[in-house]
């Protein structure tokens, strides 16, 4: 009896649900195969997760492979980030696939230890906004820094453990569209983020107001501004904040109401072409002395023939323009953009940075990247191009617990991390994932510097077009700056002043060496004119260690 009355309810419950299914007309499934075809629907659901952990082998899944996740998972918690038994990348038959060429003998060489890199800065090679003279140019003490990514699109939490991670590892973080929050205020400097909304700088009819900029500039650690002219999750269109992740907090520092999708426009207000653009940098600059770029993404490039043409003359220009390519997109967007809008970024930068580089001013101008560059391989590949800086957004949410649930768009991310849900927000610490930021920006950094190291140069930025070759399978390698469409190898490097300034600043540096010399290679110079020397190896001498774990 006992038994009946314990599946009464259940059983009770089913045929419930079955009749419910027999008698709607909605759904075909749930009406031809009733409590059954819930099934589906529950597949559909889990499909990611199912996939992520079940299904696909290291290397195909999208947008980030499991190899890609468990590199930021270990680099994050300072756990081994080596990986066993060669690669299985398949070489001999991917097209596009970029190899580094190392250099054997060179006065600068990787450090061996695993750590060894990580207590180092890296700073940019470029000094932003000291081309144009801005009063308050400086140059970044990070080449890697995190992308714009708005409180409301990632919790508060979230937003927080990336400022503190940011300001731990000297970093700087791109406050994103959304305005400045109390979460940005936790010690790490910002990039404010001018979007076409103009939240955070905008007066009560929506329209931007200089004087509401300057305030929140004087009122917070920002050190460059940056318009949004697209990205490439969405080009062309503006921002989307659902209402179910917009709270009171949200809607009070954005200026909206609450119980309402926020749309963004698609265009400024504030210019219309590219030559009233340029008028509106300069008046940002001028009012508050800061660095001021660009961020887009690249499709038609008249506005770029255009930008360079102007810039060129030398009375007015951007400070650094940061180009996004179409893989990137922290942001939900339409499906047909997210695949099928705007250029990916080993050819969306090329079109852009090669423009600059003809007019001869690239020199001129910051350049950063965003699109999957938080990989080193990736980012070694934007370095040769011409990068001074990179930006990382998923990569970064990777750090702080993101497993790639794809649920950003919904409010539902099981993580906490893009997320307003109280319940899922509170299962994100600050104090641990703000410690697994720092720990994945100054991982990041230490792997570059060995692949820096492993070309013969001292800084990533120093990485060059012709140490870099993109594979036809087993058929054709051909060299970075041909398959880019640059005229010079040396395009994508900073100038010659700037380089050594990069070099000199980089003095200290931890790099490899070797053992002592033996007799044989110590001996008579007159004999031994190519002997080998600590010297020779490694300027700062040897960091060989005997760990079997390293082998």
């Amino acid at each position: 009896m006992r038994w009946t009355r314990a599946l009464a309810l259940p059983a009770a419950g089913l045929a419930a649900l079955a009749v419910r299914d027999l008698t709607q007309k909605k759904h075909a499934i749930r009406h031809n195969f009733p409590v059954l075809g819930h099934a589906r629907y529950l597949l559909e659901e889990v499909g990611p997760e199912i996939r992520q952990y079940i299904v696909t082998d290291n290397n195909s899944e999208r947008p980030f492979s499991r190899d890609q996740r468990r590199w930021i998972y270990a680099s994050a918690k300072r756990e081994n980030p080596y990986f066993g038994f060669g690669t299985d990348n398949d070489l001999e038959r991917d097209e596009g696939y970029a190899v580094i060429r190392h250099r054997t003998f060179a006065p600068v060489q990787p450090a061996v230890h695993p750590h060894a890199g990580e207590e180092t800065p890296v700073p940019c090679a470029k000094v932003l906004g000291q081309a144009r003279g801005r009063t308050r140019a400086f140059r970044p003490g990070s080449v890697i820094n995190v992308s714009a990514m708005s409180y409301g699109a990632l919790s508060g939490r979230a937003v927080e453990s990336l400022n503190r991670g940011c300001a731990e590892a000297g970093a700087l973080h791109n406050t994103g569209e959304g305005g400045i929050s109390v979460h940005h205020r936790h010690g790490a400097d910002l990039i404010f983020q001018i979007g076409t909304a103009y939240f955070g700088c905008r007066d009560e009819r929506g329209r931007f107001d200089l004087q509401r900029l300057k305030d929140l500039v004087a009122a917070n650690p920002v050190r460059a501004l940056e318009i949004k002219l697209s990205q490439g999750a969405k080009p062309g269109l503006g921002g989307l904040l659902p209402k179910a992740k917009i709270t009171e907090e949200i809607a009070q520092i954005r200026g909206i109401p609450v119980g309402q999708d926020c749309h963004s426009p698609s265009r400024h207000a504030e210019f219309s072409d590219v030559d009233s653009m340029l008028d509106f940098v300069e008046l940002l600059a001028a009012e508050t002395g800061l660095p001021v770029g660009i961020k887009s993404a690249v499709g038609l490039v008249d506005m770029w023939d255009e930008l360079a043409e102007l810039m060129a003359r030398g009375d007015r220009g951007v400070d650094f323009i940061a180009i996004d390519g179409g893989e990137g997109g922290t942001g939900a967007a339409p499906l047909a953009f997210s695949d099928s809008v705007s250029l990916p970024f080993r050819i969306a930068f090329p079109e852009v940075y090669s423009r600059f580089a003809r007019a001869g001013i690239a020199d001129r101008v910051v350049w950063m990247g965003g699109g999957k560059l938080g990989l080193p391989d990736n980012a070694a590949v934007a370095f040769a191009l011409g990068v001074d800086l990179v930006y990382v957004a998923r990569e970064a949410m990777m750090s702080i617990g993101c497993i790639q649930a794809q649920r950003c768009h919904n409010d539902l991310c099981p993580t906490g991390v893009a997320t307003q849900n109280p319940w899922l927000v509170r299962g994100l610490d600050p104090d641990d994932k703000s410690a697994r930021a720092t720990n994945y920006l100054v991982s990041w950094r230490r792997e570059m510097l060995k692949l820096a190291g492993a070309c013969g140069v001292e800084h990533p930025g120093l990485i060059s077009g012709d140490m870099v070759d993109i594979l036809l399978g087993t058929r054709q390698a051909t060299p970075l700056w041909r398959a880019a469409g640059y005229d010079d190898p040396s395009w994508g490097l900073p100038s010659a002043e700037q380089q050594q300034e990069i070099r000199d600043l980089m003095t200290g540096a931890p790099e490899g060496g070797s053992v002592p010399p033996s007799a044989t290679a110590t001996g008579d110079a007159s004999t031994h004119p190519t002997a080998s020397t600590p010297e020779r190896l490694g300027r700062r001498g040897s960091d060989v260690i005997q760990d079997s774990n390293t082998e």
